[in-house]
């Protein structure tokens, strides 16, 4: 699915145009122009461009090809029917068309003998098919048999926003989850990406506010329980006073525990994970039984907040693991 199919693509394009995502192989020159007015979903294609057409992009969805001709009257009543279908079917599959009075190879190449053939294609090698100009009822059956299930644009898009967060491309991000906000108000995925970028951005106000959209579900995304857990610590760290005094502190009594844990959670706001996570590690290590465990509820917190797949999170927990169990 490109930005001319997805509903959550701006004025301008779309996502993948507006936010430098790379442009599509250039197919073989001699490939005629889509034939229903520029949809990917639909397109004639040549001998040369069959590859590129059909064997490659059947490995990303199935792909049907329609071999046709000019004089073919059973041709003439399937096509209208699988142009619709397929449309309908929203990117479930792709039709290509090859006349086999122009092309006749890859025809040959698999065996057709009359027309009009559909072959289906996935994983670049045929998958089924069928010959004659079946009912639009019958032809239906097919596609839903071979296309399996239409791509999501919202999933797809939310998909674009996370390997964009991933790749440290946060204004592409917030573009795409604010487009999908604009779609469908208070997608809880997209307000927690949102709102995690306000939140990096110190606005902890904004992520608030943009939060209060969605009401607090024991079910919700991982992204907004992050997020959640965010706010609440940045909360707790408001009421701290200055951590130089805290270091102060540490330097005239290193077994200053209450210290040591607001220093961990200043520098957690800060953005120092592993510095935070040290020095809760440390209470664990020194007295469990300190604030009934306070510290190790504390670290708890911040693997919620940080993400089970963050780096900091990885390597605080196992060594909370070997401390505890070792």
């Amino acid at each position: 699915m490109n930005s001319r199919d997805n509903p959550f693509a701006g004025q301008s394009g779309g996502y993948d145009i507006s936010f430098g995502a790379q442009p599509p192989a250039a197919r073989e020159p001699a490939a005629p122009a889509a034939a229903n007015g520029g949809s990917d979903l639909i397109k004639d294609t040549t001998t040369a461009g069959f590859t590129a057409d059909v064997i490659q992009e059947s490995r990303k969805q199935t792909v049907l090809v329609d071999f046709w001709a000019p004089w073919c009257g059973p041709c003439k009543q399937l096509t209208p029917v699988l142009e619709k279908v397929v449309r309908e079917a929203r990117g479930a599959v792709k039709l290509v068309k090859m006349n086999i009075d122009d092309h006749p190879s890859i025809a040959g190449q698999l065996g057709i003998q009359s027309i009009p053939a559909v072959i289906a294609f996935r994983d670049g090698r045929p998958l089924d098919g069928f010959m004659g100009a079946l009912p639009e009822s019958q032809v239906r059956e097919f596609i839903k048999k071979v296309g399996g299930k239409a791509p999501d644009p919202l999933e797809e898009a939310l998909e674009q926003a996370a390997e964009a967060l991933a790749a440290g491309d946060r204004d592409t991000a917030a573009a795409i989850y604010g487009s999908v906000l604009e779609a469908v108000p208070g997608n809880a995925v997209a307000v927690g990406g949102l709102a995690g970028l306000m939140l990096d951005a110190g606005d902890v106000d904004a992520a608030r506010e943009l939060l209060s959209e969605v009401p607090a579900d024991e079910k919700e995304p991982p992204e907004l329980a992050s997020v959640r857990a965010r706010i609440a610590l940045a909360e707790e760290v408001s009421a701290i006073g200055d951590p130089r005094q805290l270091v102060h502190r540490l330097e005239t009594d290193p077994q200053d525990h209450d210290a040591r844990f607001d220093l961990a959670l200043i520098q957690n706001a800060q953005g120092d994970r592993m510095e935070a996570a040290d020095n809760l590690l440390h209470i664990v290590r020194a007295d469990r039984s300190w604030r009934d465990d306070g510290a190790r509820a504390q670290l708890l917190k911040f693997f919620e907040a940080w993400g089970m797949t963050d780096p900091a999170t990885l390597s605080a927990r196992r060594r909370l693991s070997s401390l505890l169990f070792s």
